[in-house]
């Protein structure tokens, strides 16, 4: 009776042990691209099944789910995946492309590869040709250039330096921000396209101010018109309406030339009679 409990329970230990090794055997093989830390690409390789062998090559396929772990839209990103073997030597090499990945969208593609055996792990290495590299990766230097120079530039909210500077851009939209003390603050978008190539520039003139500019020690700026200043006070016409700050609010004010015309000098003609 003993000798039967002994050896049911070799019996359900050896069917779990071959149950884990076929689940470790069908098991996904897991990328993240470019890194861990801060992943643009998640690759699932599923298992890969053989599909025909000639002269010892052997065509394999692999249902691939990839998803994009970016906050952007990848128009496209081509890889070369390099099949190794648990010795970590390369027995394959394929491509795998993806085309018009949304943000967070998932897609599933069959890579086909041909390699002398089944691999055991992967190596991804973005392809940096006419393929297309990931775009959500790939930078092109744009040179950028205010009038006048020496403006404060910003990059989709982000500082990055003083005008004329190169700045590399992601692939997509952006929108390039210029401030220079004297002159009015201005914007424009920029599209930097995946066949985009170095040595571009863009030049955006900033234009002069039209209004008074109150800065406050909280950091907003008004504009408006500073209709007065005392040691206390400042009052600022707004849209037609007087407000009145505290002097101790107000951090730095720009004022603008106003062009004044000299007026005429009004002559009033004299009602009364002149005595003779």
């Amino acid at each position: 009776m003993t000798r039967c409990r002994f050896s049911a329970t070799l019996c359900l230990l050896f069917i779990a042990t071959f149950a884990s090794a076929k689940e470790k055997k069908d098991a996904d093989i897991v990328l993240l691209w470019p890194n861990q830390a801060n992943p643009t690409l998640k690759l699932s390789f599923g298992r890969f099944s053989q599909l025909a062998a000639y002269e010892g090559q052997l065509s394999l396929e692999s249902n691939v789910l990839i998803q994009n772990m970016s906050g952007k839209r990848i128009p496209q990103a081509s890889f070369t995946v390099y099949l190794l073997d648990k010795s970590d030597i390369r027995i394959g090499t394929g491509t795998l492309t993806v085309t018009d990945l949304d943000a967070g969208q998932q897609v599933k593609v069959a890579f086909q590869v041909m390699s002398v055996g089944i691999p055991g792990t992967l190596r991804l290495v973005a392809r940096d040709d006419a393929s297309g590299i990931p775009t959500s990766t790939k930078t092109v230097p744009l040179k950028i250039i205010s009038v006048p120079p020496a403006a404060s530039l910003k990059v989709d909210g982000r500082d990055v330096g003083n005008t004329p500077i190169t700045v590399r851009m992601p692939i997509g939209n952006h929108n390039l921000s210029f401030s220079k003390e004297g002159y009015a603050t201005g914007s424009t978008p920029v599209e930097i396209k995946a066949d985009e190539v170095p040595g571009g520039s863009i030049t955006f003139e900033l234009g002069g101010l039209s209004r008074d500019n109150v800065e406050l020690r909280d950091g907003s700026v008004l504009q408006g018109d500073v209709i007065s200043l005392s040691m206390t006070t400042v009052v600022v016409r707004i849209d037609g309406k007087d407000t009145t700050y505290d002097r101790n609010q107000v951090r730095k004010i720009i004022l603008v030339p106003r062009e004044t015309s000299q007026q005429p000098i009004a002559v009033q003609q004299s009602t009364t009679p002149v005595q003779r």
